[in-house]
């Protein structure tokens, strides 16, 4: 019986830091970091700031919980790609899972990779973050096993790396904001957003397949 207390009383505590992180997380993207309060994070869950001070000892561990768990997000899209044994299939694989991660996640991609001031945060408070760092790692380990097969041989694996995840992160970005929607529309494109994103990847991939030697 005691267990099964104990067991409820970690379920409830569990579910609590999720309504905390779902709140910060829509407060932080429709206000921005600094007019956002612990007290308006707890009015949003109809709590008292002091019981979100049992769990986060300030504003900064709630945006160092949110990138975390954003990139661990992405990092895990990443790993559903491993077995594919071709780095360069691999490599188009990661660029249609970020775009997945990002459309089915736009309020935690904005929080990762567009806006300033939670990252300023993450980089001043925690000198331990090497979540971001990892998904770039996997970039580069695949770039590199690419080269390996005469791809991009005449670049460095760097910045390789870095050519396409901004050009990922460009189109995501345009996308999620709302800008790619504007832009088809003022050009009259008979294509759903859907098949223009993936006509513009795919147009992508081509260019890259190109810089094999």
């Amino acid at each position: 019986m005691h267990m099964g207390v104990a067991e409820r009383k970690e379920r409830h505590k569990e579910d609590l830091k999720r309504e905390i992180l779902d709140a910060a997380k829509l407060l932080f993207t429709e206000k921005g970091l600094e007019a956002t309060s612990i007290r308006a994070i707890a009015e949003k869950i109809e709590y008292s700031p002091a019981t979100i001070y049992l769990y986060y000892k300030d504003k900064n561990e709630i945006v160092h919980a949110l990138h975390s768990e954003g990139f661990k997000l992405l990092v895990s899209h990443f790993e559903v790609l491993n077995h594919i044994s071709h780095p360069f299939e691999r490599l188009k694989g990661m660029g249609r899972a970020y775009i997945q991660f990002a459309l089915q996640n736009p309020d935690i991609y904005k929080l990762i990779f567009n806006m300033e001031e939670p990252l300023k945060h993450v980089a001043n408070c925690f000198e331990e973050w090497d979540e971001g760092d990892r998904a770039f790692d996997i970039l580069m380990k695949t770039v590199g096993e690419c080269q390996k097969l005469d791809y991009f041989k005449d670049f460095a694996t760097e910045q390789v790396s870095f050519v396409i995840w901004s050009t990922m992160h460009g189109l995501c970005t345009l996308r999620t904001t709302g800008h790619l929607s504007h832009v088809a529309a003022a050009k009259a494109s008979d294509q759903d957003l859907d098949q223009l994103m993936s006509s513009i990847f795919e147009t992508f991939v081509v260019i890259l397949e190109k810089l094999k030697t």
